[in-house]
C-alpha cells in the first residue's frame, strides 16, 4: 500500500517480524503480559544491549535492539520456536555473517559492483560479496544498537543513519516497530531521509516450522508466475522468468527439498534456492506459506516481491536450546524489492526515498496450528 501525504508525501509499505520469552526454555505464561525487558550482553564496544519479550495467550515474541532483530517467535500451544537464533548479543556479533534475524539496510541483497546512480550522481560503495554490495555494505544495519521504546503490544526501534554511512547519500531516521499480532508479528518499517537516498529494508529471519534441524521437508507455497535468475555470484539479473516446468513453481504446495539437488543451472549456481520471487499485485497480501508437522507460518507484504533462500551456506553455528543450524536447516522469506533494481532502467519499483518523505512498509509472520 503507498499512502501520499502532502506536505511530505509518503509511500506507505509493512514488514513483520517478532519478541519473545525464554531463549532456553520455551515455557509461557497464559496471562497476556506487557513488554519485559532484559539484559542481552553488550556489543563489541561495551554497549548494553536488550531482549525484548512481547505475550498473549497465543504467542510470545522476543527482539533485540542490536541489530533490531528478531530473536523468537513461539506458538503457545505447541511450545515451538519458529525462528533460529542465539542467546546473547556476543552470540549474534560472533555470527554476524549468517544475518540471522537482522533488521537489513540501507538496503537488502546485491548492489552491483557497489555502485548505483541517483540524480546524476554516481555513488560507492564497499565490496563485502564477490565483488558486490550485499545487505548494506560492511557494516550494515545488523551490526547497528538501536534506541528503543516499549509500548502496549510494541516494541519500536530508532536508529540514525548519518549522511556517508557504507556510502550511502544523506542523512536516513529509521524506525522499526515489531507489533504483536493475535497469532504472530507485523514489523513495520520507516525511513524517511534529508536528502534523496536509498532505503531498502528487509528482514532476515531463518524459519523453520519445526524446531529441527532439518527444513526440507516443509511444504513451501509461493503464488508467483516468475522468478528472477542470478548470476554466477548470485547477482539478481534484470530478466524474470516463468517458473512453470521448472524447479521454482511453488504454485501448490511442494516439499522445499523437492527439487532443491535439480539439474537446473540456477539452483546449481545457488547452491540450492537463493532467488527473488515476483508477486503480483499491490498492498498487503500472501506471498509465501511454510508448513511443518505442527504449524505453518504465512508471510505477507507489500513489498513488490520476495526472495526466497534455503540457508543454503550456514555451517552449524550453535544456537538456541543447544541446537546447531546446519545448512538447510531454515527457509528465509526476506520481502524486498527486486535485488540491484535501483540499476536496471526498466525496473519501475525502486528503493528511493526522496528528501523530507518517508517510505514505508509491512512484513507480517503469521502461524496457524494444523
Amino acid at each position: 500500500m503507498i499512502i501520499i501525504f502532502f506536505k511530505s508525501r509518503q509511500k506507505m509499505k509493512t514488514v513483520a517480524v517478532g519478541i519473545l520469552t525464554g531463549l532456553n526454555d520455551n515455557s509461557s505464561r497464559k496471562k497476556r503480559v506487557n513488554n519485559m525487558k532484559t539484559d542481552f550482553g553488550r556489543t563489541s564496544d561495551g554497549r548494553e544491549a536488550s531482549l525484548y519479550t512481547l505475550e498473549n495467550e497465543n504467542v510470545i515474541l522476543k527482539v533485540c535492539n542490536y541489530g533490531a532483530a528478531l530473536v523468537s517467535l513461539i506458538d503457545k500451544k505447541t511450545g515451538i520456536d519458529v525462528c533460529e537464533g542465539f542467546t546473547s548479543t556476543e552470540e549474534y556479533i560472533k555470527h554476524q555473517a549468517t544475518h540471522i534475524g537482522a533488521s537489513i539496510g540501507r538496503t537488502a541483497n546485491r548492489i552491483k559492483d557497489g555502485r548505483f546512480s541517483l540524480n546524476g550522481k554516481t555513488y560507492q560503495l564497499p565490496l563485502n560479496n564477490h565483488g558486490n554490495t550485499l545487505h548494506g555494505g560492511i557494516n550494515g544495519f545488523n551490526t547497528k544498537l538501536f534506541a528503543a521504546v516499549e509500548e502496549k503490544d510494541q516494541v519500536t526501534f530508532r536508529y540514525t543513519s548519518p549522511d556517508g554511512e557504507e556510502g550511502f547519500p544523506g542523512t536516513l531516521y529509521v524506525k522499526i516497530i515489531y507489533r504483536l499480532l493475535d497469532h504472530g508479528v507485523s514489523l513495520i518499517n520507516e525511513g524517511t531521509a534529508d536528502a534523496d537516498t536509498l532505503f531498502a529494508y528487509t528482514n532476515h529471519s531463518y524459519f523453520n516450522c519445526d524446531q529441527s534441524e532439518d527444513a526440507m521437508h516443509h511444504l513451501l507455497t509461493i503464488p508467483a508466475e516468475e522468478y528472477a535468475p542470478t548470476d554466477a555470484n548470485g547477482l539478481t539479473l534484470d530478466q524474470l522468468l516463468p517458473v512453470e516446468g521448472t524447479p521454482f513453481d511453488f504454485r501448490t504446495p511442494k516439499e522445499v527439498g523437492q527439487d532443491i539437488k535439480a539439474d537446473h543451472p540456477q539452483i546449481k549456481a545457488g547452491n540450492g534456492y537463493d532467488h527473488y520471487f515476483d508477486i503480483k499485485g499491490t498492498g498487503m497480501r500472501k506471498m509465501a506459506v511454510l508448513q511443518g508437522k505442527k504449524l505453518s507460518l504465512t508471510m505477507s507484504s507489500d513489498f513488490p516481491g520476495f526472495h526466497l533462500y534455503t540457508s543454503n551456506f550456514l555451517t552449524s553455528p550453535l544456537g538456541k536450546y543447544g541446537m546447531v543450524y546446519p545448512a538447510r536447516s531454515a527457509v528465509c522469506l526476506e520481502a524486498e524489492y527486486l535485488p540491484n533494481g535501483i540499476n536496471y532502467e526498466d525496473v519501475k519499483d525502486k528503493p528511493i526515498v526522496h528528501a523530507g518523505e518517508t517510505l514505508h512498509h509491512e512484513i507480517q509472520f503469521v502461524l496457524k496450528d494444523l
